[in-house]
């Protein structure tokens, strides 16, 4: 998440392949460019489950927000690291659920704030859509514009979806979502994903992708993530694949991609 001016419009360049726009062609939207579908096909040509691995991304946030919403009436949402709006965002699900509920989007890319224009425009009447433009290297700065929508008294529920593996040092991503959890109030809760080195093709996926031009990402194996929710009571089934947290269809066969939710005690 490079910090740079998210109001100029020479910072958006579609010669240069973007994460955002990238996992936006995976997931089937339009929001990408030539670049992005390049560097997105040179992925898919050694691991072509990056597809799937995309769409059931945004499945297992579909599910846990809804499971924090219908089933433990969680209110507020910090959505770190949001990426572009494809379909049933964060707040469309919440608030689905329960009109009333306040989302805080945070990301520092420029190309994501041009879309959140039009997105904080679908909330609804009872509830609160807003966009903080900052980086997750910054939490301070997250948990302090977050309170301006978000009653750190009450729980919320703190999200990073595939996002971390963007920073390469494993102490650094912790003390990011320490810091913020460490904000929030008992009964609160952590959901994160990340892409795992969990199959040698996932493995030289991310090694092309680097090589085609984009950011590099980092995999990590299941037990470095799990240290992220340390003092958390992790919800059932735990830390899994995406594909396996909850399923609405029964079995689904595992992606390289690991994620769970945690309650803050």
């Amino acid at each position: 998440m490079p910090d740079r001016d998210a109001r100029a419009p020479s910072a958006i360049k579609a010669e240069i392949p973007h994460a955002a726009r990238i996992w936006n062609y995976w997931m089937g939207g339009r929001d990408n460019y030539v670049s992005d579908r390049a560097a997105g096909d040179a992925v898919a040509a050694v691991y072509p489950e990056i597809v799937t691995m995309a769409r059931e991304s945004r499945r297992f946030l579909v599910r846990a927000v809804g499971f924090l919403a219908r089933e433990c009436g969680v209110r507020q949402f910090i959505d770190i690291g949001t990426g572009l709006p494809t379909m049933q965002n964060t707040h469309e699900v919440a608030q689905g659920i329960a009109s009333e509920s306040r989302v805080v989007y945070v990301d520092n890319d420029p190309l994501v704030l041009v879309h959140a224009r039009a997105l904080l425009g679908s909330t609804t009447p009872e509830g609160t859509t807003t966009y903080v433009h900052a980086d997750y290297h910054d939490p301070d700065r997250i948990v302090a514009e977050a309170r301006k929508v978000v009653d750190f008294r009450e729980p919320a529920a703190v999200m990073f979806m595939g996002v971390l593996g963007y920073e390469p040092d494993m102490a650094v991503v912790r003390a990011i979502v320490g810091r913020v959890m460490d904000a929030t109030s008992p009964g609160s809760h952590l959901v994160m994903w990340d892409g795992t080195d969990t199959g040698a093709e996932v493995v030289e996926g991310a090694e092309r992708l680097a090589e085609s031009g984009g950011v590099p990402y980092v995999l990590r194996a299941p037990g470095q993530l799990a240290r992220c929710f340390e003092g958390l009571e992790l919800v059932e089934p735990g830390l899994v694949p995406i594909s396996g947290w909850r399923p609405a269809d029964g079995d689904v066969p595992p992606v390289d991609a690991y994620g769970a939710v945690g309650r803050k005690p």
